[in-house]
């Protein structure tokens, strides 16, 4: 119910992750961009439907045992436990296995609530989840791609890529103010080191800064495949030369050697 499907809006927009089903129980904001929302609002209308339709008219949903139910869709933040004396959840409460067992009562009848199915019209498993990866390293091997992924290192790769846009950005705005501006501007705007810790769900910015790490892993791979190949070790360079672009000459190359 948290998945924002609502396209037109533009920009970044953002829902809660609630606590009891997020990485180290950190309750936090997530921010998904428009191009994402666009694809899972089709994957919604069209894929989603379907499959959740088939499903309904096999009546898969109506053979559920001791499913939770939301009554209401505008209201998804009340649980109805069917069986036994009628009592209510709060949606943001509920665990993970407990979320697979929620149901929607919508205007065509009853359907999963998590967002992701099968063709089978019934919730994805991690297991599952798992195989795609698996499958989509294969399919790169076959066709000798050196390419691979797994669950978290998409998290990884959004932790490195946002930090870096983040301190792109922020270096860039404290260039062209006073120290008084700049201390005001990061009171406002905070470290990007610390939004990204947020996202992350990272209880210390220690854990994140292994993020930084990465960056500059990175910084350097670049700058060292960048360097020409007929680059010389300045070891070799006698120190009056450091710093010069002519090359030594004949005599000079072999008092070095």
């Amino acid at each position: 119910m948290e998945m924002p499907v609502r396209v037109g809006l533009g920009g970044y927009q953002r829902f809660w992750l609630p606590g009891a089903i997020a990485k180290y129980f950190s309750a936090r904001w997530i921010y998904a961009p428009h191009s994402v929302v666009r694809d899972l609002a089709a994957y919604a209308e069209l894929d989603r439907a379907e499959v959740a339709e088939d499903a309904r008219a096999a009546g898969r949903y109506r053979r559920w045992r001791r499913p939770l139910v939301i009554d209401d869709p505008s209201r998804p933040q009340l649980v109805r436990v069917t069986g036994g004396a009628r009592r209510t959840l709060n949606l943001r409460e509920l665990k993970p296995m407990e979320r697979r067992r929620l149901l929607v009562e919508t205007t065509d009848g009853l359907e999963p609530a998590l967002f992701w199915l099968g063709e089978d019209g019934q919730p994805l498993a991690v297991s599952t989840w798992k195989s795609v990866f698996a499958d989509a390293n294969d399919r790169c091997r076959g066709q000798r791609i050196a390419l691979s992924c797994h669950a978290h290192l998409l998290r990884h790769g959004f932790a490195v890529v946002t930090l870096e846009q983040l301190q792109r950005g922020h270096i860039a705005a404290l260039a062209e103010l006073n120290e008084a501006q700049r201390g005001h501007y990061t009171r406002i705007f905070g470290d990007p080191l610390d939004w990204v810790r947020r996202r992350l769900g990272h209880r210390s910015v220690l854990t994140t800064a292994i993020y930084l790490h990465a960056l500059q892993e990175l910084e350097m791979e670049t700058r060292m495949a960048l360097v020409p190949d007929s680059w010389e070790d300045p070891r070799d360079t006698p120190l009056q030369r450091i710093g010069e672009d002519t090359p030594p000459s004949a005599e000079e190359r072999e008092t070095i050697g």
